[in-house]
């Protein structure tokens, strides 16, 4: 939907929805078999609506009401929330409930993801990201220039006549305000309330409020794939949602160009046929003096392998978020995912370096994704469409860059190392631990699974994001707790009880303070995905090799959350009693040619001891770029002779060198 609703037609449609009329939607009828049994639970008043069924039968109800086919409620709904109503609390984008209705200026958004001055995203110490602090740039949009796309429940209220309060907070009225949004894009289209889902392209396609066809056109046609191949699961209050398959609904493309949508200039991207992608590039300018920006002008892979995809949020609306990207003297990423559809742009080609990551080793070997957030609590949650979207375009990085798909390649920003002791405090903690990773990969094709036994001396973590909500604190204000939340992080104990004290990181608090339950406190945390050596297991507790300590987490048989695992683990060599670890691979100094300062070996305050097994990951050729200069004929990439292995050290990776560990299998 785009602008303001005009009366001359959701008033006929106001009537429409009083008038019973012999409408039927397809699927009305099958509502009832569709109410499935639900699990017994506890009598609260969560667990009794999960039992009743009611969000089915909202969606039956809606459909009959504003004559929608119950299938395209579904599927639109499945595409934005999955079904979940996530306790009324906004997404990243400010939408509320099953059918994700927007209401940013409600949602109020934090600083933008790099906007917080206390990393430098280059991460290069010969050379920091230009520009005035980033601190100085603007948070948000102010509310009056928030596009519709963001204000869809202010448009729900107007042509439902339902208080905005329920819009946001009752899943039935939110389900009925959907409705009638589609409804009233029907009519404006001059399309029937049909009974066929397939009359429905168009209004499906303008329902997140893309500006432009391309988009638009993707989204319809994931909700049509949705509604082809039918879906059923149970949401995060318990309730079973079923949607019956459809194998033979057309997809109708033509209705999308009654819009009116523009479509953005056709130029060369890097991205997958399947989704709706444009070129929005970063600038590349001088600056004052010897600064330039905004990234780095090379010729990856012949100068550079892309050895890692790391997974950011933007933490600012998408008008924001591309306002700084076009800012030279900001920095850059190489692409931005919008929330609602699910549109990608492209900024930075992935033959060049964006200053993305604050770990210039990383930012050289790496392609940065940016998605968005309009965050009013870091538990804010991420539409469906977003998430698949982005699994398709690093699924075509990974084939077209030759990167693995697993969490030894595809980092989260907070997966980052920091570069020297002083840097680790000022690392981000995006996308956080409420990141679906375990989702993500179900949608690229790599499932994380079982590997090993009892016996395999690995394990992979793995909750059930759903039913794992551990508490959180600082989401709206520090030590205020936050809401209960699915998430893919364990907490990790120094001894196999909840009462024991959180392990602790020395480089986060380096005079020994402990850990906290903090959203943004990376120091007692793994998360899905990551592989970890055993270290013990007693009773329904397993402990792993964290930070050159034991770490124990919580891992019952009825309701595990990690798998066994099996494959390679680094150890100290015979006769070192610990080793360093690093946060880069640089070379050692006599790789360095005349006219490039040589890069110290700054160790991170740990240490991996004798006794200590870690995961190993990459194995990877001493590298620095040398990029200091506008002109990239001054750069160079110095290789040394040195070879590291990454290693998941904590709940960042980590580098160790070669020379000083033994390689073995992890169940010797």
């Amino acid at each position: 939907m785009r602008g303001s609703v005009p009366e001359s037609w959701t008033a006929p449609l106001r009537a429409l929805r009083r008038s019973p009329g012999a409408f039927r939607a397809a699927g009305v009828l099958a509502s009832a078999a569709l109410l499935l049994p639900l699990a017994p639970g506890a009598a609260t008043a969560t667990d009794r609506q999960a039992r009743s069924g009611t969000l089915q039968r909202a969606f039956a109800a809606a459909s009959h009401e504003y004559h929608v086919p119950q299938s395209v409620l579904l599927g639109v709904s499945y595409l934005q929330s999955r079904w979940d109503t996530h306790s009324g609390a906004p997404s990243v984008t400010g939408g509320y409930g099953p059918m994700h209705l927007t209401d940013a200026a409600h949602a109020v958004a934090a600083v933008p993801h790099h906007s917080d001055g206390r990393e430098d995203p280059r991460g290069d110490g010969s050379r920091a990201a230009a520009g005035p602090p980033r601190a100085a740039r603007p948070a948000v949009l102010p509310a009056g220039e928030l596009p519709p796309r963001l204000r869809t429940l202010e448009q729900a209220a107007r042509v439902s006549g339902l208080p905005r309060e329920a819009l946001r907070r009752d899943p039935a009225a939110n389900v009925r305000g959907g409705a009638a949004l589609l409804a009233a894009a029907q009519k404006r289209l001059g399309l029937p309330l049909s009974e066929d889902p397939a009359d429905w392209f168009g209004a499906v396609a303008g329902y997140p409020g893309a500006s432009d066809t391309a988009s638009a056109t993707a989204f319809a046609r994931d909700v049509f794939d949705v509604i082809r191949a039918g879906q059923r699961r149970t949401t995060d209050v318990g309730q079973r949602v079923a949607l019956p398959a459809a194998p033979r609904l057309p997809d109708r493309p033509e209705q999308v160009g009654r819009l009116g949508l523009s479509d953005p200039p056709e130029e060369e991207t890097e991205c997958p046929s399947a989704v709706a992608c444009e070129a929005i590039p970063a600038p590349y300018e001088k600056l004052q003096g010897d600064n330039y920006g905004n990234h780095d002008l090379a010729d990856r892979p012949d100068s550079q392998k892309a050895d890692f995809i790391v997974i950011h949020d933007t933490e600012g609306s998408w008008e924001t978020t591309i306002k700084l990207i076009k800012d030279p003297a900001y920095v850059s990423w190489n692409y931005t995912v919008r929330s609602s559809d699910g549109h990608i742009a492209q900024h930075v080609r992935t033959k060049d370096v964006a200053w993305h990551a604050g770990n210039w080793y990383v930012n050289a070997k790496s392609v940065g994704i940016e998605h968005e957030g309009f965050l009013a609590q870091p538990d804010a949650w991420y539409t469906e469409e977003m998430y698949r979207t982005s699994a398709r375009l690093v699924r075509y990085l990974s084939q077209e860059l030759g990167v693995p798909l697993d969490r030894q390649h595809i980092l989260g920003h907070d997966n980052v190392p920091g570069t020297t002791p002083a840097t680790i405090k000022g690392m981000h903690t995006d996308p956080g631990p409420y990141w679906d990773w375990a989702h993500y990969f179900d949608l690229m094709g790599k499932p994380f699974r079982p590997t090993g036994g009892a016996y395999a001396g690995m394990v992979t973590v793995l909750p059930d994001y759903d039913a794992h909500k551990p508490a959180y604190t600082g989401c709206t204000a520090a030590a205020k707790p936050c809401a209960p939340h699915g998430s893919a992080a364990v907490r990790l104990y120094t001894q196999p009880s909840e009462k024991a004290p959180l392990v602790k990181d020395a480089g986060l608090r380096p005079d020994g303070s402990a850990s906290t339950i903090d959203v943004n406190d990376t120091g007692a945390r793994a998360s899905t995905g990551q592989q970890f050596a055993v270290a013990a297991r007693k009773g329904s507790w397993t402990a792993i090799w964290y930070l050159g300590q034991m770490a124990w987490f919580k891992n019952p048989l009825s309701r595990p959350t990690a798998v066994n695992a099996y494959g390679s683990v680094v150890t100290p060599k015979d006769g070192l009693a610990e080793v360093p670890v690093f946060g880069r691979a640089y070379p050692e100094k006599e790789a360095y040619p005349a006219g490039v300062p040589v890069q110290a070996l700054a160790p991170l305050p740990y240490k991996l001891l004798a006794g200590q097994a870690y995961v190993m990951g990459q194995r990877l050729r001493s590298e620095y770029l040398w990029a200091k200069t506008f002109d990239p004929e001054g750069h160079k990439v110095i290789q040394g002779k040195d070879v590291y292995y990454e290693i998941q050290f904590g709940h960042r990776v980590a580098f160790v060198k070669a020379s000083d560990v033994t390689v073995r299998p992890s169940n010797r």
